[in-house]
């Protein structure tokens, strides 16, 4: 069962570690490694959440994956994980620690979704508008192609959503028609 406060409170603790020891660029690698592994094996995720694999052997199994890949503090922490019964909550703390690092290092994650795939350049100047009119500065952005759009775009930053597609507005078109707007503004 899923527990994402209890993933953020074991990736809390990571970050606070990583952070004293002075490795938490480190340690972020670390993550998106094992994030990299867990979402291209479906059967090691699996095995980490499985009840009937015992503890000693998730461990081992833990360790020939990322025997000499992680470093030390993160290989220690996922000991942890194992010895307190928790390693079926990495597959979750991985995106609670990746999301707790962008925040404290004030990084803004941007999805831009376009119907055709866009330039650089154009990738460039969306980024520069984005900053000039917002307080992000930091910003990593992901793109996306939907067919579906028709044309322009959607960007989606802090919890908003700008739609300046070609869909939205033949739906919005499409509902004025329905609910008969344009004849209520005649008469």
């Amino acid at each position: 069962m899923p527990n994402p406060r209890l993933a953020s409170r074991y990736a809390k603790s990571l970050i606070d570690l990583a952070i004293e020891k002075g490795q938490l660029e480190t340690v972020y690698n670390d993550m998106l490694f094992l994030q990299s592994v867990c979402s291209s094996s479906r059967e090691f995720v699996n095995l980490l959440k499985s009840p009937i694999i015992k503890a000693d052997k998730k461990e081992k199994v833990l360790n020939a994956v990322t025997d000499g890949k992680i470093s030390g503090i993160t290989s220690s922490f996922n000991r942890l994980l194992v010895v307190k019964g928790r390693e079926n909550i990495l597959v979750e703390i991985i995106p609670a620690f990746i999301q707790q690092y962008k925040k404290h290092k004030g990084i803004y994650t941007i999805k831009l979704t376009t119907a055709i795939p866009i330039s650089d350049d154009v990738k460039t100047s969306i980024l520069e508008k984005v900053k000039n009119s917002t307080v992000m500065q930091n910003i990593e952005l992901n793109t996306e192609v939907n067919e579906n759009l028709i044309g322009g775009f959607v960007l989606e930053a802090a919890g908003q959503l700008v739609d300046a597609s070609i869909a939205y507005d033949l739906n919005t078109v499409k509902k004025q028609f329905q609910n008969n707007d344009f004849i209520y503004k005649i008469r």
